[in-house]
């Protein structure tokens, strides 16, 4: 089934448990695909330079180069440096967010008045840490399948996710880049539609046929 859906080569595919982290370099015209299994699950994206850490996704650049603040098909992802990183080749959803940021026991604090299990924050510390960064790392990030509305006045919300299961992005490196996920673990918004579920994460190269 994998191969009739993949228009390439496979080089990996996994299942990234509720709740967990993930981080793979993936080189020039590689593709990752982000499945959401189980609809609404909020899936945390960083991207880096795979050779300069400290150029990262940039979301100024990106909303402003894109003139729209949703992330969706056809959408260019840019750097610090306003050079692209990753482009969204295919997407099933229709947009994605990229204001809100990251879930974080101090934040789940200030609006629910508790820290919550586990956040997204943890798992970027958790898996930065493994790469020799640390917090200052971590940027703004996207938030692939989460749902925040935004109103005419400006106003945001997050919101019951719109996505269903087996949803997908495809997103093609324009360069070399370093990926980090948090499969989102909030259990106090709706992002994950109160409980967390798994995603699938297949890389693979264009100019193949599929085995």
């Amino acid at each position: 089934m994998l191969a009739r859906t993949i228009p390439g080569r496979v080089v990996s595919d996994e299942i990234v448990a509720a709740g967990t982290h993930w981080y793979r370099k993936i080189p020039k015209d590689t593709v990752l695909r982000i499945v959401d299994l189980e609809g609404c699950q909020s899936v945390d994206t960083l991207i880096f330079d795979a050779l300069r850490s400290d150029v990262r996704y940039n979301v100024p650049n990106t909303i402003k180069l894109a003139k729209n603040v949703y992330i969706t098909k056809g959408v260019v992802l840019y750097d610090d440096l306003a050079q692209p990183m990753m482009t969204v080749i295919e997407d099933t959803v229709g947009r994605h967010d990229t204001l809100a940021g990251c879930c974080s026991r101090e934040i789940n604090t200030v609006r629910y008045g508790e820290p919550g299990k586990w956040s997204c924050r943890d798992n970027f510390l958790e898996a930065l840490g493994n790469l020799g960064m640390n917090g200052r790392d971590i940027p703004p990030n996207i938030n692939f399948f989460m749902h925040v509305p935004v109103s005419g006045d400006g106003g945001i919300s997050i919101d019951d996710g719109i996505s269903r299961p087996g949803d997908y992005v495809d997103l093609r490196a324009e360069k070399d880049v370093l990926v980090v996920i948090s499969n989102c673990p909030q259990e106090l918004n709706p992002c994950c539609g109160g409980k967390p579920t798994p995603i699938r994460l297949t890389i693979w190269q264009t100019g193949h046929t599929p085995q």
